[in-house]
């Protein structure tokens, strides 16, 4: 039960109830096997990280402009690993998720406005898992892309079989799904016969040309909504509370350490799988000259008369479902906290998925239906953009509590990490900020 914190708001129920403190931590004195029972929260957060969405801006901006945005890639996926700390941090050190907090210090005005934010970023998120799993359903078995959209709402399915088994259940299933992506990816890179060199320097060394060109920061924006998600924030604070450990100082101070040992290794695959799909992009349409392939159909018909390998496309294909369907469990899971963290509105996880599902799949149809494949993938790069363009309203709340030695207590961000964290919620707003100047022009 809940009020407004204006009014003495005290929220007395745990961030979801049903996992809360669920996974036994190993009391053993070995470090390795003390890490272990900490492993998993990360991963389910990387998904959203090497999404269908990600594959879009990818492909888009490795064929367009070669490995020029392998280095919003790698800032991305720093501002990710410092932001995703941060919001673990919160979790662990409050007992509190990031939408709990917000309802309770903002008012119901200012609830409403956050959770419809976060709503239409979850939206936009799972718009790009469905048009992502139906591309995959139409390469690998032919199925058009209408009924493709419609047979994702099924995965509703595969949400209640896998929390029937439990949460390790469903971390495990992620983590075999995520290692499938990343093998597939390896084996494309190699096969792509990118120039390691070029590659390697575009990572680190920025170009004038990101913050200049119209069409290179619209690719960098929608790569930044794909990287730095919104729901991601929220997810994490919650489930990084899913571990038995200690409710004390001490014990926090561990799962802390833990679970930014595993958030960042989790991160860190993810900026592989990313750098790969942007590599393989640029190395096989980008060097040929294709410089229209921007969708993943055109990217997935082009690879294996390109690369030379007959199973390049199919390789490409079966990672792309994964993706999908890694999302859309990550996807549900980040619903129910934000549902539950600011209206207080608990549901069946199956109906909180069929209601974000459905969402998400009337606009696809009627683009599917008048577009067809071409209004896909203008869909797909959209979402992206309108995720980064939610991302400030999640960030600054999240800089401002973890920041606040009233709410983090011992755990308050040092100077330094109060300086970083707002210096990369300032270059966020910027970036959007100066996104909305081009497009008016």
């Amino acid at each position: 039960m809940a009020t407004d914190i204006n009014r003495d708001l005290v929220v007395t129920e745990p961030s979801l109830p049903e996992v809360n403190a669920s996974v036994r931590i190993s009391g053993s004195p070995f470090y390795w096997r003390r890490l272990l029972g900490f492993i998993g929260p990360g991963f389910l957060i990387s998904v959203g990280y090497m999404d269908p969405g990600n594959w879009a801006t990818d492909i888009a901006g490795g064929s367009q402009f070669g490995y020029t945005l392998l280095f919003v890639i790698m800032l991305s996926n720093l501002m990710a690993i410092l932001l995703q700390s941060l919001s673990l941090k919160l979790g662990v050190a409050t007992e509190r998720d990031l939408a709990q907090l917000c309802r309770e210090s903002t008012g119901r005005v200012g609830g409403a406005v956050l959770w419809l934010m976060a709503e239409i970023a979850i939206a936009a998120c799972d718009m790009a898992e469905v048009i992502g799993s139906a591309i995959a359903l139409n390469l690998l078995f032919h199925i058009p892309l209408f009924w493709g959209v419609l047979i994702t709402g099924l995965d509703v399915l595969l949400i209640l079989l896998l929390q029937r088994w439990g949460f390790r259940a469903v971390e495990a299933i992620v983590i075999v799904l995520i290692g499938t992506i990343l093998a597939l990816f390896i084996v494309q890179t190699v096969l792509s016969r990118p120039e390691y060199g070029t590659a390697l320097g575009s990572l680190f060394i920025p170009s004038p040309i990101i913050l200049t060109d119209r069409k290179v920061l619209f690719i960098a924006i929608g790569m930044l909504g794909a990287t730095v998600m919104p729901h991601n924030l929220y997810l994490h604070s919650s489930i990084v509370q899913s571990r038995r450990y200690k409710r004390t100082p001490e014990g926090k101070r561990e799962a802390i350490k833990f679970a930014n040992l595993d958030s960042a290794l989790a991160l860190t695959l993810a900026l592989f799988v990313n750098a790969a799909i942007l590599i393989v992009a640029a190395a096989v349409f980008h060097r040929t000259g294709h410089f229209e392939v921007g969708a993943i159909e055109d990217a997935y018909k082009l690879l294996s008369p390109l690369v030379g390998a007959t199973f390049a496309s199919t390789l490409f294909a079966v990672a792309l479902l994964a993706s999908g369907q890694n999302s859309s469990i990550t996807g549900t899971l980040a619903g129910q906290v934000v549902m539950e963290g600011f209206v207080h509105m608990k549901l069946a996880p199956w109906l909180r998925r069929l209601i974000t599902r459905a969402i998400a799949i009337v606009p696809t149809i009627v683009v599917v239906a008048f577009y067809g494949e071409h209004g896909t993938e203008k869909l797909l790069l959209l979402s992206q953009v309108i995720l980064s363009l939610q991302l400030s309203f999640a960030v600054i709340p999240l800089v401002i509590f973890t920041s606040s030695r009233k709410h983090m207590g011992e755990f308050v961000n040092a100077p330094w990490q109060k300086g970083l964290a707002w210096v990369v919620a300032s270059v966020i707003v910027g970036l959007n900020g100066w996104f909305l100047v081009l497009m008016a022009k």
